[in-house]
């Protein structure tokens, strides 16, 4: 079988996805190509597996046609579904959605996308993210709906060791965008650093191609008024295979991963720093709930609740036994619930039904 797998662009977890699952799905028969619509900064990771850029319709027709797909799988833009049939188009389509940011946003979307689903998609795809999967299930009751874990490569993106940091690190990864809560992170970041951990170090890894603009310049100015400039690292747009060896440096650093997003789908990054023995801190973003269980294989705070946070990430940081524990068990999660094999075996079960 023959799938063409189509996202906007190449970057961030969408690009972690296609990359994984594409490979994964080879040994099962299945042969997946990439379609992005505009350049993205996940291009300078290194893959065998085939993409294209293009938003031409001419381009896109050549290659459907020449591909042969039993099935295209879209993620979030529906309204290309129309615009595949009349290319011509005719086998099987499916919607995925791997997150819209906000829930109001989530159902905002899904409800602008019956129109374009009704009628032209075969299967509805999310990885296990509560939110989406009720929305599928009150928006489209007739269109079959498969809800299973994203891959990922615990073989290939794991712990690392390495020199260690002198100082305690938080990480952070995302974009600068409200969803992200970045502000939050550097308020949790401040309040550490003046209650028990002075030479705290802040790593943050965003591609600043997708910064929303206006929060940028927000950004430099929180960053000023907290007085972060000593404590901060900002890295953008680094290749995906270094990423092992940062989180974990951050893990053997005694600091943890901070997850501040207000909603999240099935987040990579979660994923990345469990599998490095990286501790995580995370709001309860629902996307994380396959992923993280309190106290287990990391750990949660309420959003907004800075003192609750600095509780959290002090007893993650301080109590040795619990962080060990948490280390391993979290590291174990993902090799057993999120491996690339068990994701193909569900994928191609999706496509036998379909």
């Amino acid at each position: 079988m023959n799938v063409l797998f189509v996202y906007y662009v190449p970057s961030g977890g969408v690009d972690t996805l296609n990359r994984l699952r594409c490979k994964a799905l080879k040994p099962y028969g299945i042969h997946g190509d990439c379609l992005y619509y505009g350049w993205g900064a996940g291009m300078q990771n290194k893959s065998e597996i085939p993409y294209y850029v293009t938003r031409n319709d001419i381009e896109i027709k050549k290659i459907i046609d020449k591909g042969n797909y039993d099935a295209i799988v879209v993620t979030t833009d529906y309204v290309s579904f129309p615009r595949f049939r009349l290319l011509g188009y005719t086998g099987k389509l499916v919607l995925e959605v791997q997150g819209y940011g906000p829930k109001d946003v989530a159902r905002k979307e899904l409800t602008l996308a019956i129109p374009y689903v009704n009628g032209n998609v075969a299967g509805l795809l999310n990885p296990r993210t509560p939110h989406i999967a009720a929305l599928f299930e009150e928006l489209f009751p007739a269109i079959p709906r498969f809800n299973f874990n994203n891959a990922f490569d615990s073989q290939y993106f794991t712990y690392r060791a390495l020199p260690k940091a002198q100082e305690p690190i938080i990480g952070w990864l995302g974009r600068i965008q409200d969803n992200k809560n970045w502000r939050e992170f550097l308020q949790i970041g401040h309040t550490l650093i003046h209650h028990g951990y002075p030479k705290l170090q802040l790593w943050m890894f965003e591609d600043h191609h997708l910064a929303v603009p206006e929060e940028r310049v927000q950004f430099h100015e929180l960053v000023e008024q907290l007085h972060l400039k000593e404590h901060l690292t900002l890295r953008s747009n680094v290749e995906h295979a270094q990423m092992p060896s940062y989180f974990s440096m951050i893990g053997d650093s005694g600091g943890l991963l901070c997850s501040t997003s207000k909603v999240e789908g099935a987040p990579y990054a979660v994923l990345e720093a469990m599998s490095c023995r990286c501790p995580v801190l995370s709001t309860y973003s629902d996307g994380v709930s396959s992923s993280i269980y309190h106290n287990a294989t990391g750990k949660y705070y309420q959003q907004g609740h800075i003192a609750q946070a600095i509780v959290e990430a002090k007893e993650l940081m301080g109590n040795l036994e619990l962080r060990e524990s948490i280390r391993a068990a979290a590291q174990l999660h993902v090799e057993r619930n999120f491996s690339a094999d068990t994701y193909a075996q569900h994928f191609k079960a999706m496509l036998d039904s379909l």
